[in-house]
């Protein structure tokens, strides 16, 4: 357009008006979300809005962010400290002035525990599940990413720049078929799943996957987020439980939930650790965790990999309200810690979650666009600091409601 300037088209509506009606439909479907404001904890009881609760929608999946004695010990070491240890800011990114002892330490421990070649410590299983594939995919490589895969696997899908496909849930044969389709075609394809997804509690089937990755020579990424603390002997997930640790090429694990600390971790070669320091953007470009949490995360995951008696408490207690709500006619897929019952209407799970509320339950809905349209649901999080009575009055009030 010689000797005229470009016109934009005027917007149809200012940006604030739109938000409003965004805002309106939300509430209209009963997906309008607000931040709940919690306060003490007790054990498995929280305070949310002034009234004392049970617990149920936490991923402190051993109940450590509760343990007294673990906290009282640790806090003894703080008082002593004064080198640095116990420091509450790191101030720079890893690469300047923000890698500690500590941190050293603290991916010792874990490689160790892996037996692996070596670890990588990150602020979040975010950072890590937007890092890793960008960084170590190309524009040649191809990703195989499971449907249901979590939000930031999906946004690490969106940086890399490989292609990615998505095979449907859990199918493997849709997998095999993308895998013989690709073959020839790229430099390298990546397989990424997690271990135990966090919507429906149900697991992947990691030994086939080590299967398929053999034979068609991928590279497989398992998010063991859901898994670590609670599958294993150690706690070091579902694939040590399914002994397949060996083969897999990078596992993911997080502090956030079971090890009731901060951050994320990664077990891998020394190869690609070194890889990912030189170029994982959101390793570099980030300021790294303080001292005082990478001792924290040191502390509950020593003691984690000691809690074996815990893990299968806590496995027991979700098979028995799994068997205990379906026998009552909810719809309660998988078979992990996570008890998923699927009401349906956004408004069903939303009236269930305020009902259990009134009778003491801090159990919060998931609605669409979290789950498919349809499925709404309340999403159990057990803990192994709850006992039987407490699961079977919760089934036995989840029963009175429905009727």
């Amino acid at each position: 357009m010689s000797g005229m300037e470009l016109q934009r088209p005027r917007p149809t509506m200012p940006v604030e008006e739109h938000i409003a009606r965004e805002l309106e439909k939300l509430r209209a479907k009963q997906r309008y979300r607000t931040l709940p404001e919690t306060g003490a904890r007790r054990g498995p009881y929280i305070t949310v809005g002034g009234l004392e609760l049970l617990n149920l929608s936490s991923n402190d999946y051993l109940g450590l962010g509760s343990d007294p004695e673990l906290l009282t010990s640790w806090m003894a070491q703080v008082d002593r400290g004064a080198d640095g240890r116990f420091a509450m800011t790191s101030s720079s990114s890893r690469l300047l002035t923000g890698n500690f002892p500590v941190g050293a330490e603290l991916e010792s421990a874990i490689a160790d525990a892996y037996g692996s070649e070596a670890a990588l410590v990150f602020n979040s299983g975010y950072h890590a599940n937007t890092g890793i594939l960008p960084a170590l995919s190309t524009r040649h490589d191809l990703i195989l990413s499971d449907r249901l895969n979590h939000a930031s696997i999906i946004d690490g899908l969106r940086i890399a720049e490989a292609e990615y496909l998505r095979y449907r849930h859990a199918d493997y044969d849709h997998l095999e078929e993308l895998l013989a389709s690709a073959a020839g075609k790229y430099r390298q394809v990546f397989i990424v799943t997690e271990s135990v997804f966090s919507m429906d509690g149900d697991l992947a089937d990691l030994r086939r996957l080590v299967e398929l990755k053999r034979r068609h020579g991928a590279m497989l990424i398992v998010d063991e987020a859901h898994g670590v603390g609670v599958y294993g002997q150690r706690g070091l997930g579902l694939c040590e439980a399914l002994g397949v640790l060996e083969e897999i090429d990078i596992l993911i694990g997080t502090f956030g939930k079971a090890f009731a600390s901060t951050g994320a971790y990664a077990v891998m070669r020394r190869l690609f650790r070194e890889y990912l320091v030189n170029t994982m953007r959101t390793l570099i470009f980030t300021t790294a965790l303080p001292p005082m949490m990478l001792s924290w995360s040191l502390a509950t995951f020593t003691r984690q990999l000691e809690m074996r008696r815990e893990r299968e408490h806590l496995l027991g207690l979700a098979a028995r309200l799994r068997e205990t709500l379906g026998d009552a006619g909810f719809e309660t897929p998988g078979e992990s810690h996570i008890v998923p019952v699927v009401l349906g209407e956004d408004r069903a799970a939303v009236a269930m979650a305020a009902a259990l509320r009134e009778a003491g339950y801090h159990a919060l809905p998931v609605r669409p666009p979290t789950v498919p349209e349809n499925s709404a649901r309340l999403r159990f999080s057990l803990r192994a600091d709850l006992v039987v009575e407490q699961i079977d009055a919760l089934a036995s009030t989840m029963q009175s409601l429905r009727s």
